[in-house]
């Protein structure tokens, strides 16, 4: 049988990208309180992403955890493996990308690249791998994996180096770096993707956005507000001109869309404040500390969004740093023109409950951006 190959769709033609974040976890992107917050049933994780293969949106980026953020709530306490949850969900889909996203002090990077390529065989080329470095300590105890903040990126794209040539293919090779010692590398089958599958990083803090410069396709980064874009995407720039690149990028956004802009606000207010989980909102900035944004003047206010900003109030139930989506088909989608205008390759979108919001989203604010310019419609 002739394997049929497809086009990654991040490399695909739309000038706006979607794509659906963090639906392997518990709670979603919510630190919420609310009844009807994602629990990340396996069966409602693959209906929902196989709605978003059929409308065209271009990936599916899963978080990796092994920790949850305590709290009432405890979101992220349950949670997939990112590949072999990227591996089953490329198994039922068509055409769009699932990203494995890989804490790189934890795997080796020949057992990441058999496993990488695993994936972009059984998805026909559609693979993808979100590299992140660490940062919750935590998190790593589990494994008894202590994290080094200060050469944590150096170790990463060694790290990377190494994967990406063992995806070239070619004879065995030793490898004598500064953080890895390793004899007689090879792997097989290499990817269908050549040279190597796309890489996406989500970069912060100045050495985050070095680090993606040198080694990422697409740099996930944190925005919550347009006028910060700027600013942000010109750093993003210079980073990666310093190497001969280019670099898109992409925010991460929550969206609430209702008919009326009433309705939407009223929701986003009753889960992200009411019902907010104010004990998890401060075990993520406790673990966080001073690394979010640290040394980089360009984000203002990195962590509050209008809605923090307009009311006085916390809205501790959004996560933090999310681009906020609230309101009604038109305005999301004009929302998303502002930032392919400003020059964002695309965002990524979540919601409370993903398979219940979700089709409203693909119906209502799809063809808007299609009559925007900023999107094709859908083959399926």
């Amino acid at each position: 049988m002739i394997e049929q190959h497809h086009t990654n769709p991040m490399r695909g033609a739309n000038r706006f990208k979607l794509g659906v974040f963090s639906a392997n976890c518990d709670g979603g992107l919510t630190m919420s309180l609310a009844p009807e917050r994602w629990r990340a049933n396996w069966d409602d994780i693959v209906a929902m992403c196989q709605m978003a293969d059929r409308a065209g949106l271009e990936f599916i980026l899963p978080v990796a955890k092994w920790r949850g953020y305590q709290g009432k709530a405890n979101i992220y306490g349950k949670s997939f493996e990112t590949m072999t949850h990227s591996a089953a969900i490329g198994a039922v889909t068509k055409q769009i990308c699932v990203f494995s996203t890989i804490h790189v002090p934890l795997v080796t990077p020949a057992f990441a690249a058999k496993a990488i390529a695993t994936i972009d065989h059984i998805s026909h080329g559609r693979a993808g791998l979100n590299i992140v470095c660490g940062w919750n300590q935590e998190e790593f105890d589990l494994h008894g994996v202590t994290i080094d903040q200060d050469v944590r990126y150096d170790h990463g794209l060694e790290w990377f180096q190494i994967w990406a040539r063992l995806l070239e293919g070619g004879p065995e090779f030793d490898w004598d770096g500064r953080f890895f010692k390793l004899k007689r590398l090879e792997t097989n089958p290499v990817s269908v993707q050549r040279p190597r599958p796309l890489v996406m990083s989500a970069g912060f803090s100045p050495k985050g956005r070095d680090f993606a410069a040198q080694a990422a396709d697409a740099l996930f980064t944190t925005m919550t507000d347009l006028d910060q874009a700027p600013a942000m995407l010109a750093n993003v720039a210079e980073h990666a001109g310093k190497y001969g690149r280019s670099l898109p990028v992409y925010a991460m956004g929550h969206v609430v869309c209702r008919p009326t802009r009433k309705e939407a606000e009223d929701f986003y207010y009753y889960f992200a404040e009411q019902l907010a989980d104010a004990d998890g909102q401060a075990y993520y900035r406790r673990q966080r500390g001073t690394k979010v944004g640290a040394g980089d003047a360009t984000l203002p206010r990195p962590l509050e969004n209008r809605f923090m900003q307009a009311s006085g109030k916390k809205y501790d139930g959004a996560y933090p740093g999310t681009y906020p989506f609230i309101g009604t088909p038109d305005d999301v989608a004009s929302e998303m023109a502002r930032m392919s205008a400003v020059g964002l390759a695309g965002t990524s979108v979540a919601f409370l409950d993903y398979l219940r919001e979700i089709p409203y989203f693909l119906e209502e604010v799809l063809p808007r951006l299609e009559k925007l310019g900023l999107r094709d419609a859908s083959p399926c």
